[in-house]
């Protein structure tokens, strides 16, 4: 009698707790359902991983990581994932980030391959765990630098036919396609057709990018503003200046070039071009040593 009831205890125990790691996993198949409703790319294993992710909330949400989510929260912003992901979310997938890092390397052990899988569990923890992020904050600034010069451009000839700067922007932004830049002068429109002061509404979309060159032209047009001065003439300057800011980094790049191109040359390029043209010279002094 006493072992029925004990199988009977043990039965509903486990039926409760699968029932409780399906429920999880469904809010986390819909917590994925909602990031694929954006345009932003997301990494293939960070989808993978979703699926699992309240099973570390309690952690990645807990006290002791507050000030992790802190530091992490601005630099969501900064790359645009703001509104995918919480800072919470974001610690909860590098943590199952590092979990499977683990797991790589016990498998490794159990195989003996452990210097392979010790590989593959770096490369996959230094990606997803840190590099990422940077590489998506990087990106975006890039962006934002690369469309700030026409966007300016186009402000400066909409102000010098008599439109304020509010209604030139928003019929800016109406006609060029979306891209990061164009994400936060939406937000920050948006903002200001809500009632905010279109100084704080600026000076709030600089804090949440923080790249330079935006937070510069920020800052001009927020002090010409609050001083009186000719924004025609503020933003005309800004624009040269900041084409020349591009074309500067276009010339660093294109000077880097030659030198970024010297390792696939020397380790890729060069030994197939030695093997096409003293291979078969090889081979024939090869057969005649064979011969003599």
């Amino acid at each position: 009698m006493i072992v029925q009831l004990a199988a009977a205890f043990s039965a509903g125990a486990a039926v409760t707790c699968l029932s409780l790691c399906i429920l999880r996993l469904l809010s986390g198949v819909e917590l994925e359902r909602k990031r694929a409703e954006t345009d932003l790319p997301v990494p293939v294993l960070f989808r993978l991983l979703m699926p699992f992710l309240p099973l570390v909330r309690s952690t990645s949400e807990s006290e002791g990581l507050a000030s992790w989510r802190r530091s992490v929260a601005p630099k969501l912003l900064m790359a645009g994932y703001g509104e995918v992901f919480t800072p919470g979310d974001f610690i909860g997938l590098k943590l199952l980030v590092y979990l499977l890092g683990l797991v790589i390397l016990l498998i490794g052990a159990l195989s003996g391959r452990v210097l392979i899988c010790l590989c593959m569990a770096a490369l996959v923890v230094t990606f997803y765990s840190s590099m990422w992020l940077s590489m998506r904050i990087k990106a975006r600034h890039l962006s934002i630098m690369k469309a700030l010069p026409n966007v300016l451009d186009l402000l400066t000839l909409s102000v010098e036919s008599g439109r304020d700067i509010v209604s030139a922007l928003r019929d800016i932004l109406a006609r060029r396609r979306m891209d990061p830049l164009g994400e936060e002068l939406t937000r920050a429109f948006r903002q200001m057709q809500l009632g905010r002061k279109r100084a704080d509404a600026l000076r709030d979309m600089a804090q949440r990018v923080r790249q330079p060159d935006l937070t510069t032209t920020v800052n001009a047009i927020v002090q010409a503003e609050e001083l009186g001065v000719s924004i025609v003439q503020l933003l005309r300057v800004q624009g040269d200046m900041q084409r020349n800011k591009r074309f500067s980094l276009a010339e660093k790049l294109a000077n880097e070039a030659a030198v970024k191109i010297i390792f696939p040359v020397v380790f890729c390029i060069l030994p197939s071009v030695l093997i096409v043209i003293f291979g078969p010279l090889a081979l024939q002094v090869l057969q005649m040593f064979r011969v003599g």
